[in-house]
């Protein structure tokens, strides 16, 4: 069964790219566009956790989050608030209103879903991983290094290499795709995930997952066309 997750914000723009970051996933999106709207959307909906804004008209973000927590019946309600960077004021009066978690303006898609994740483990992708068995190579801290492509996605790829990659890292990534006519395949992207040392998974090799966030456009078209040619 699929998750429901509410985005609250009273600006169209924010909805919008909160929205596309959960495209590839399965979850159920629903949106609000001020805080009493939010709360009657929580109350009849119960999602399985809120992303809310703090400025939005009717009733604000923070009031909103307060009425949630204050009722028996919806406070285990996870709530994400949403500030502007740099203002300590916002952050305390969100955490005065018994917020689970923040964010803040501009939202990072790695971030936002790292987040949801911590709420929502199981929140997974709709978006396939093709099978894809390519030499590749990373350029991490100015040091570019090799690596093995073992899948790819249009947001992504997991990269078979045992070095010490952290979480969170920036990297520059290029691989040629199977029968693509040497189209190199180059994007910036954010590690997303590890697999290696005590938590490694048995059935995958020691690697890394790369979350795209910069595409060229002729990998963007090249990406496409082999996704498109392996699931038909």
């Amino acid at each position: 069964m699929s998750s429901t997750i509410l985005l609250a914000d009273d600006v169209n723009m924010f909805l919008e790219l909160q929205k596309g970051f959960l495209k590839h996933t399965s979850a159920r999106v629903l949106t609000a566009r001020d805080g009493a709207e939010a709360f009657h959307a929580i109350s009849s909906e119960h999602p399985q956790l809120v992303f809310m804004d703090l400025h939005m008209p009717k009733m604000d973000g923070a009031a909103c989050c307060a009425k949630v927590k204050e009722d028996p019946s919806l406070r285990s309600t996870p709530i994400v608030m949403i500030t502007s960077a740099g203002k300590e004021d916002d952050r305390l009066a969100c955490r005065q209103a018994g917020c689970d978690g923040f964010l803040t303006k501009p939202i990072d898609r790695g971030a936002f879903l790292d987040k949801a994740r911590s709420f929502i483990p199981t929140l997974d992708r709709r978006e396939p991983r093709i099978p894809c068995r390519t030499r590749g190579k990373f350029r991490l801290y100015g040091i570019t290094l090799s690596a093995e492509v073992h899948n790819v996605s249009r947001n992504g790829c997991y990269m078979a290499a045992d070095y010490d990659v952290e979480a969170g890292a920036t990297v520059d990534v290029v691989f040629a795709l199977p029968g693509a006519q040497g189209i190199a395949i180059q994007a910036r992207g954010q590690v997303a995930w590890t697999n290696r040392g005590m938590a490694k998974k048995p059935d995958a090799p020691a690697g890394f997952g790369v979350e795209f966030t910069t595409v060229t456009e002729e990998s963007r078209i090249a990406l496409d066309r082999f996704i498109t040619a392996c699931t038909g």
